[in-house]
């Protein structure tokens, strides 16, 4: 129960932090990425290394990489797939998910981290 009351506070802090940051960014709509994504993540980084040690931390680290930039490709695929191929949204969607499969443990694969 200490551990989910450490992660509600350290990720309520750092989530705070990142959305007086993005207030002060313009556009406006910065305040939702910077809210969301990096201060989960930060916080997450944070009790890895506290529970498990910087090695651990640093696995956690090259997934979530791996996992940020398959979630960009994923995003340019799907446009891409919606827009110009004109395909239907559950089709654009699976056959990016299976793109972004390929990328993140692709990417993982290539980093020599564990899947």
């Amino acid at each position: 129960m200490t551990e989910y009351a450490i992660r509600f506070l350290v990720g309520g802090a750092v989530v705070s932090a990142f959305a007086m940051l993005g207030d002060l960014l313009r556009p406006k709509s910065f305040a939702g990425l910077f809210g969301a994504a990096p201060s989960v993540a930060l916080a997450t980084l944070g009790i890895a290394v506290y529970q498990h040690g910087a090695d651990y931390a640093a696995l956690q680290t090259q997934a979530m990489i791996a996992g940020a930039i398959a979630l960009a490709i994923y995003s340019v695929v799907v446009c891409h797939l919606l827009v110009r191929a004109k395909l239907r949204t559950v089709t654009s969607t699976l056959l990016s998910l299976v793109v972004w499969l390929i990328v993140a443990f692709g990417l993982l694969i290539f980093a020599g981290g564990q899947t």
